[in-house]
């Protein structure tokens, strides 16, 4: 996987996959995560896009520096292993920490992006959300990752879907967070340490825009999706039935879908275009 090094010493890690020559198409995780977290996706959006699929400071083969970590920081590591990658702009796709991280970057970067998807994510932070975190990152000091994992896998997955598949959740969901505890909280205050004008701020993007959500997702929820769809003038919403916060693997075929059919409306020979609401 390629590596850059960026501003602070910090070596961001990237993998690329897709079409050599299609357009660039910047993936950017979430919480935890790194560029597994798109095995769902690389076939689907990889047949049209270049993907540039990014590890997060802390994740994956990047380094782990000391934390706490900031978002705008982590926005501007994904720009670098973008530019490393030879591209000025790109389609711009974040799901949950990473869909904050992909409006940052909308927001403060607007000529990096040709269009935006935003997925299982929010704009701003509610009480409850900022308690919910602040005990994550308490029990992942005091209890350790697995323990983290199999107590708020209902926070990730859908009812039914942990029902049916706890068995082998309750094994490979630990596998999935397979992140140093130290990295983990880092990155949960970089999410708690986040601006709340940012919301403020979406008036201001001007490219397409999918907004996209699961409709179970009890992390980030539907009405965070529509809030965000409401401010950002040139946008659309689209809602999975049954789908929970991690619903681009647990509903991977509807959320394939919803984004390579947003990207097909708003691409015309490599040039964004205007929605029709």
């Amino acid at each position: 996987m390629p590596i850059v090094t960026v501003e602070d010493g910090t070596k961001i890690s990237y993998a690329l996959g897709g079409r050599r020559d299609g357009e660039p198409l910047l993936l950017i995780h979430g919480l935890g995560a790194d560029t597994r977290g798109w095995i769902m996706q690389r076939r689907a959006l990889g047949a049209r896009f270049r993907l540039v699929m990014v590890d997060n400071r802390g994740v994956g083969r990047s380094d782990r520096p000391e934390g706490p970590y900031d978002l705008s920081v982590m926005a501007a590591d994904a720009l670098a292993a973008l530019d490393h990658a030879g591209y000025g702009s790109a389609h711009v796709m974040g799901a949950s920490m990473g869909g904050i991280i992909a409006q940052i970057i909308a927001v403060l970067y607007p000529d990096r992006v040709r269009s935006l998807t935003l997925a299982c994510t929010a704009a701003h932070h509610y009480s409850w959300r900022r308690e919910l975190l602040t005990e994550w990152a308490e029990l992942a000091e005091t209890r350790g990752m697995r323990e983290f994992v199999l107590r708020n896998m209902e926070w990730m997955v859908g009812p039914r879907s942990l029902q049916r598949l706890w068995p082998a959740m309750a094994v490979l969901g630990p596998l999935a967070f397979n992140v140093p505890v130290e990295s983990f909280v880092a990155q949960i205050h970089a999410i708690l340490g986040g601006d709340d004008g940012l919301r403020d701020q979406l008036v201001n993007v001007a490219v397409p825009t999918l907004v996209l959500v699961g409709s179970q997702d009890v992390l980030t929820t539907q009405g965070d999706s529509e809030e965000i769809a409401d401010l950002i003038p040139n946008s659309e919403l689209a809602v999975v039935r049954g789908g929970a916060h991690l619903f681009m693997v647990e509903q991977f075929s509807a959320f394939n879908r919803a984004t390579t059919g947003f990207l097909d409306r708003v691409t015309t020979s490599g040039r964004p275009v205007a929605l029709q609401r």
